[in-house]
């Protein structure tokens, strides 16, 4: 009688860890659907109220990389139990709020807890898993962000429907049902110690606060405060012995170039979740509502294909993954770029192309920098690739915002035939041509390689 084996740690920490995904990114998108009633209720304009949207983004960002840094040298389950503590700590403070201040600083302390779990999702397949069965892991933690993607608009509206908004404060606090599963489950190792180095850590936060000003308000000066924070971030990790980010992983060339691919895909990408819904409400004249509805199809099909992309990724390798999702972003970019004025219903199919492409696109890129680097510098390397990612989003909307708000009276797309849409046509015909530079370059990167490794494994397993 054969014994059964019994499932590793890591085959049960990925399903809490998608659980896990499913809620935090639904705190996140939630609140975007309600910032018009937060605005009347304190009687806000749309800048004052955007913050509580924008803080939390920059402080989740930040906040991935420390929490990285922190998972080199300390127990996982520990930073897990604290971050989830404070994002439920947080959420009460919101639940509770009555004026502004108290939603803002509600919503800032879940930033500060909810950072821990990106940098947990990137972490735990790395730690957990072997190369050959990354991919597969890596893929539940993108299906958790779909679902959730797909959920919260539908249970933003149910909410506000029913109920007072304050009450989507609530959703996080059902996270603390994992503590018991991730303290049992993730191991007792101690990492190194030391103390960290925060001077780094602010310089580079600071660096990232002054680049999204500067990008988003197109304050020049900024931009020169950024160069001067990047300067002394080099200098500090340079002349420290312990420094918050270790010099040789930049020196790290297939790392850094692998980073520079995520950055760039992640702000492409970020067009079909920024640009559609501008396009849905002022060519279409859709209410938020219906603008929602049609984001969800795509979302739904992205959680639903997610694990495929991970088991492709195994068996045929991450730049096969990479290749596939490129065309799928290829073909919903030209898709779009071309029937800009067409009915809401057809630009819902197209987003299934493009949400299910950019799904895959960041399984195989998270794979590919994932291997590239050591395992003691898992923490920090892949919480710098989270933060890219935040930081892609925060500048690809300023700059997404200031071109429609130009316009264009010209149509690069012969095939368009949409006055109104010229701007958006334009925009996605740009991002096409960008994204098969971007084909060439990973190729060149990764992809060979890649292919060889693939080729080597399977002749292994035969």
């Amino acid at each position: 009688m054969e014994k059964k084996v019994p499932p590793k740690p890591g085959d049960k920490l990925m399903p809490i860890v998608m659980f896990t995904l499913v809620l935090s990114s639904m705190s996140v998108l939630m609140f975007n659907f309600i910032l018009p009633e937060i605005s009347e209720a304190f009687n806000l304009t749309t800048a004052q109220v955007s913050w509580v949207t924008s803080s939390y983004a920059f402080i989740y960002g930040i906040g991935t990389v420390v929490y990285g840094k922190l998972a080199d040298r300390y127990k996982l389950k520990n930073l897990l139990t604290f971050g989830l503590l404070f994002f439920a700590f947080g959420s009460l403070i919101g639940l509770v709020s009555q004026t502004f201040s108290m939603v803002l600083v509600g919503r800032c302390l879940q930033a500060i807890g909810a950072a821990v779990i990106p940098a947990t999702a990137m972490l735990i397949p790395v730690i957990y898993f072997p190369p050959e069965r990354r991919g597969s892991a890596t893929a539940m933690a993108f299906v958790g962000l779909s679902i959730g993607s797909a959920l919260g608009p539908v249970i933003s509206a149910f909410i506000v429907s029913v109920a007072n908004w304050r009450w989507l404060f609530c959703i996080p606090l059902f996270l603390l049902i994992t503590l018991p599963f991730y303290r049992r489950n993730l191991s007792d190792e101690q990492r190194a110690q030391g103390n960290l180095d925060w001077i780094g850590a602010s310089l580079l936060a600071a660096s990232v606060t002054f680049l999204l000003i500067g990008v988003t308000n197109g304050k020049w000066l900024f931009l020169i405060f950024t160069l001067v924070a990047i300067v002394l971030f080099i200098r500090r990790i340079r002349s420290v012995s312990d420094p918050f980010v270790p010099p040789e992983l930049f020196k790290n060339k297939r790392y850094t170039i692998g980073l520079t691919i995520a950055f760039l895909s992640s702000g492409i990408g970020f067009s079909l979740y920024f640009l559609i819904p501008l396009l849905l409400s002022r060519v279409h004249h859709l209410e938020p509502s219906l603008i929602g509805m049609v984001m969800v199809p795509a979302a739904a099909a992205s959680a639903i294909l997610g694990r495929i992309g991970g088991m492709l990724a195994d068996r045929k390798g991450n730049s096969s993954l990479f290749f596939m999702a490129s065309g799928l972003l290829l073909t919903c970019f030209i898709l779009i770029s071309t029937f800009t004025g067409i009915s809401p219903v057809y630009i819902a199919t197209f987003l299934i192309f493009g949400n299910v492409g950019q799904t895959f696109m960041m399984i195989a890129l998270s794979n590919s920098v994932s291997m590239t680097m050591q395992r003691r510098q898992a923490g920090v390397g892949m919480g710098l690739l989270t933060m890219l990612n935040f930081i892609a989003g925060g500048m690809a909307s300023g700059i997404y915002g200031k071109v429609v708000d130009l316009g264009s009276g010209v149509h690069w797309n012969p095939a368009n035939i949409y006055p109104k849409s010229f701007i958006y046509s334009n925009i996605f015909l740009v991002l096409a041509a960008l994204h098969v530079g971007i084909f060439i370059f990973y190729y060149f990167l990764f992809g060979r390689r890649d292919r060889s490794n693939t080729e080597s494994l399977n002749e292994k397993l035969l």
